[in-house]
C-alpha cells in the first residue's frame, strides 16, 4: 500500500465551481493543506461561495502554489494552460484529472515545471461495503473508499510525494496510488474503462429496454434478473468465483459470434488510442 504523507502543500484548484472542482474542494476544504480556490463563471463562482469558500484570483492563486489542480474539461485545457503555466514558479506541479490532453499534447509546458495526472479508479464492485453511506457512493469521493491511478514526468521522490498528498486528499478515502506513466493511464482511461466497461454498462441497459419494451417483459422482472446475474457475470468472469455451467458458455460464445467482432481488441493499439483520444477532444488527429 501506498505511504500517506504528512506535509502540507499549497495547493490551487483551478475550476473550483465545476463538477469535478467541487468534489475535490469538498475534500481538500477538511485537509490543512493552503487551498486557494478559483473559478470563472459565475454560476461556478456562486455554487462556491454558497460551500462557503472564498475564491481567489487565477494569477494570485498559482503563483506560489507547489501544485495546481486543473479541474477543468478536457477542452479548457488547452487554452488554460496556456494562460497559466508561464506564471508558475519553477518546481511547481501541474495535476490534471484525467490523462486524454496530457497525451495528446495539448498542454503548454515548461521544463521546469511538473506535469502529472490522476484519476480515480471509483469503489470496485467488490468493495466490502460497511455503511449505507459507503453503498450510497458508487463514484467514489465520499464515504466509501477507493483507489487512483496516477503518473508523473518526473524522477523527483518529493514531487511524487506531492501528488500522492494531492490525490490522496481529493479523491479521499483512497486506498491505494497505483502510479503508471502517462501512456498507460490513457490506455486504461478511455480504452479499457470507458471504450468497454463503460460501454457494456451502457449495452446493458439497452438489453433490458429491449427486454421490456419488445418482448414485454415485466420490468421489475427483468431488472431483478439483470441485476443479479450481472453480479454474478463479473464475479465469475473478473475473479472466478464459481465456474459458469455449460449451457451459460454455449449462450456466451453466441452472445460473443452475435454482438462482439473478432479484431475488438485493435482498440489497444496506439493509432487506435489517437483515434479515440482525437474523436474524444474534438480534433481531426493527434499529432505524433
Amino acid at each position: 500500500m501506498s505511504t500517506t504523507s504528512t506535509e502540507t502543500y499549497k495547493i490551487a484548484v483551478v475550476g473550483a465551481g465545476g463538477k469535478m472542482g467541487m468534489r475535490v474542494s469538498d475534500n481538500l476544504v477538511k485537509t490543512a493543506h493552503q487551498v486557494a480556490y478559483v473559478e470563472n463563471s459565475p454560476a461556478g463562482q456562486q455554487r462556491t461561495i454558497d460551500a462557503g469558500r472564498e475564491l481567489t484570483d487565477a494569477a494570485t492563486a498559482v503563483a506560489d502554489a507547489d501544485i495546481v489542480v486543473l479541474a477543468v474539461p478536457d477542452l479548457a485545457l488547452g487554452p488554460v494552460t496556456a494562460d497559466l503555466v508561464p506564471q508558475l514558479k519553477a518546481g511547481a506541479i501541474v495535476l490534471t484529472l484525467d490523462p486524454a490532453a496530457a497525451y495528446a499534447g495539448l498542454l503548454t509546458t515548461r521544463d521546469d515545471v511538473i506535469q502529472a495526472v490522476a484519476h480515480p479508479c471509483h469503489p470496485s464492485i467488490f468493495l466490502q461495503r460497511q455503511t449505507p453511506e459507503e453503498w450510497a457512493d458508487t463514484f467514489g469521493g465520499i464515504a466509501a473508499p477507493q483507489d487512483a491511478i496516477a503518473a508523473i514526468e518526473s524522477d523527483d521522490p518529493e514531487k511524487q510525494a506531492i501528488v500522492e498528498a494531492t490525490v490522496r486528499a481529493i479523491y479521499a478515502p483512497v486506498i491505494d496510488v497505483h502510479w503508471v506513466t502517462i501512456k498507460q493511464l490513457a490506455q486504461l482511461e478511455p480504452t479499457l474503462v470507458e471504450t468497454v466497461a463503460c460501454m457494456i454498462g451502457a449495452l446493458l441497459n439497452e438489453a433490458l429496454q429491449e427486454a421490456v419494451n419488445t418482448m414485454g417483459v415485466p420490468e421489475a422482472a427483468a431488472r431483478s434478473i439483470l441485476y443479479g446475474h450481472t453480479q454474478v457475470a463479473l464475479a465469475n468472469g473478473l475473479r472466478g468465483d464459481n465456474p459458469f455451467s455449460d449451457a451459460c458458455l454455449i449462450a456466451m460464445d453466441y452472445g460473443r459470434e452475435s454482438i462482439i467482432k473478432e479484431d475488438w481488441k485493435k482498440i489497444f493499439r496506439d493509432d487506435e488510442l489517437d483515434k479515440n483520444l482525437a474523436r474524444m477532444l474534438h480534433l481531426d488527429h493527434i499529432e505524433r
